[in-house]
């Protein structure tokens, strides 16, 4: 399962694995998306599968994910997302109105996403051999020329920006799965992101490095910008919006909300001398009215994440092994 959870152990099988194993150089950059070139045009291209148990949980379910996921991917290399393919595999016995239900959520997700449903696939497997329902989907978008969105442009100065408070997705996914209670409904943040990246891009062509924090959660996301840009970054922990709910939750179960998954928020670098630009555009849209700035590149501790706490000392902030919570996307 640890191999699964985005952290140390998902980069080794990756980096040791299959990246040997498929070769190439598009493959290497190891971004959100591929970066490819058709017919004269840059395209993103992603692809993504969803196994989250419950299938239902506050705020959206497996169907939503499975766009919002997709889309966000491909909106973090600045592309705007176009056509999804959408693989289902059912697990004998699934009522056909679960299924239902999730193919319309996946449905109003694409609408509201803007993008379309172009093709997909169906198989069934006996049962015992699933958990319901799992999906896959991939996605293809255009990357408008000037744009240059990916990893290794992260540089010593830069900004870093998040859109909002982070960890309610999976902190919302654990209190439905474990029938746990905390006051309030913990609401997952699953949403869509291309027209933020938008609204960022308007004021700033420049923006360096983009990713949207799911599994392993921001110091993951954080930790894989780092090393691939052979930066440090610095956070100011106080900075970081962890809303009241999510803290207390995670007080309560043990976790660190730096590496609970989201899945409508993304964290952005940006030259100091368009992050207040950058900063306000996303304040005024409504999926980053929350954004805050949490911390800076540095040439110090390259590949490292540090974060200066409140008492004034520092601690590393290193990539967790495996996740948390496993199946939350």
């Amino acid at each position: 399962m640890g191999h699964g959870g985005g952290g140390q152990l998902s980069a080794e099988l990756v980096e040791h694995l299959f990246a040997p194993a498929f070769g190439g150089d598009v493959l290497g950059e190891l971004g959100d998306s591929a970066i490819v070139t058709l017919g004269g045009a840059r395209l993103a291209f992603s692809t993504d599968s969803y196994v989250v148990r419950p299938l239902f949980f506050p705020g959206g379910s497996i169907g939503d994910l499975a766009v919002n996921g997709t889309v966000n991917d491909l909106a973090m290399m600045g592309a705007t997302p176009a056509y999804l393919s959408c693989g289902f595999i059912l697990e004998e016995g699934i009522e056909l109105a679960t299924v239902g239900r999730v193919a319309e959520a996946l449905g109003a997700a694409a609408k509201a996403a803007g993008v379309v449903v172009a093709t997909g696939d169906t198989k069934v497997v006996d049962a015992g051999h699933g958990d319901g329902i799992f999906i896959n989907t991939a996605g293809i978008g255009l990357i408008p020329d000037g744009i240059d969105i990916r990893p290794r442009r992260a540089a010593p100065g830069d900004v870093v920006i998040v859109s909002g408070p982070i960890g309610e997705h999976g902190v919302a996914i654990m209190s439905v799965r474990e029938g746990l209670e905390f006051g309030v409904e913990i609401v997952s943040d699953t949403a869509p992101l291309a027209s933020l990246v938008q609204a960022m891009l308007n004021v700033c062509r420049d923006v360096h490095v983009l990713r949207d924090p799911t599994r392993g959660g921001l110091a993951t996301s954080l930790g894989e910008i780092a090393s691939a840009a052979g930066v440090g970054v610095i956070l100011r922990e106080r900075a970081l919006p962890v809303p009241e709910s999510v803290a207390n939750a995670c007080a309560f179960l043990g976790l660190d909300p730096l590496y609970v998954a989201n899945e409508g928020k993304l964290v952005a670098f940006v030259s100091p001398e368009h992050a207040d630009e950058v900063l306000a555009a996303m304040r005024a849209h409504p999926r980053g009215r929350g954004a805050v700035a949490i911390g800076t590149c540095t040439t110090d501790h390259p590949g490292m994440v540090v974060a200066h706490t409140g008492l004034g000392g520092t601690r590393v902030v290193d990539m967790p092994l495996g996740e948390q919570l496993p199946r939350i996307c």
